[in-house]
C-alpha cells in the first residue's frame, strides 16, 4: 500500500508520485506519514524531509511551509524544496554568514524574523548536504 505525495513550491511541483512513507519536519517535530494517516493539518519548519520508495530514501532540505495529510495522500506547500546535489554549499555558507552580521545591525521585529528564516533554511540545506557527503 502506498501514499500519494505531493511537494509544491511558488516555481513549480518538485515531486509527484506514491511513496511507502514520508517523515515531515512539522512545527512540533518529526512526523512521519504512512498510508492511511488520520487527515491533518499542520505548519512546516525548515529541516529534511524524508520519503520512502521501494525501499530507497530520498531525502530534501525544505522550508517553511505546510502539510495536508489525509488518509491517500500528503500535500506539502513550501517556499523552498531541494535535494542535496541541487545544494551550492559554498553559496549557502556565504548567506548564512550574511545573514548571521545582519543579525547584529538595528532590525525590525519583522527584518529579524525574515533573517531567522533565512539562517534555519541555510541550516536545513547545509546539514543535508553535509550529511550526504559523509554517505
Amino acid at each position: 500500500m502506498a501514499i500519494q505525495l505531493e511537494i509544491v513550491t511558488p516555481e513549480k511541483k518538485i515531486f509527484s508520485d506514491e511513496v511507502d512513507g514520508v517523515v515531515i519536519p512539522g512545527i512540533e517535530g518529526e512526523m512521519g506519514v504512512l498510508p492511511q494517516h488520520a487527515p491533518l493539518v499542520t505548519t512546516l519548519v525548515p529541516g529534511e524531509l524524508a520519503y520512502t520508495k521501494d525501499s530507497k530514501q530520498e531525502e530534501l532540505a525544505i522550508g517553511d511551509g505546510f502539510v495536508e495529510v489525509t488518509a491517500q495522500k500528503v500535500s506539502v506547500l513550501t517556499d523552498m524544496a531541494v535535494s542535496d546535489d541541487e545544494i551550492d554549499e559554498a553559496a549557502v555558507e556565504a548567506a548564512l554568514e550574511r545573514a548571521q552580521r545582519s543579525l547584529s545591525e538595528k532590525l525590525t521585529d519583522e527584518e529579524v524574523a525574515a533573517t531567522q528564516a533565512a539562517i534555519m533554511k541555510s541550516m536545513a540545506q547545509l546539514h543535508l548536504k553535509r550529511r550526504r557527503k559523509r554517505v
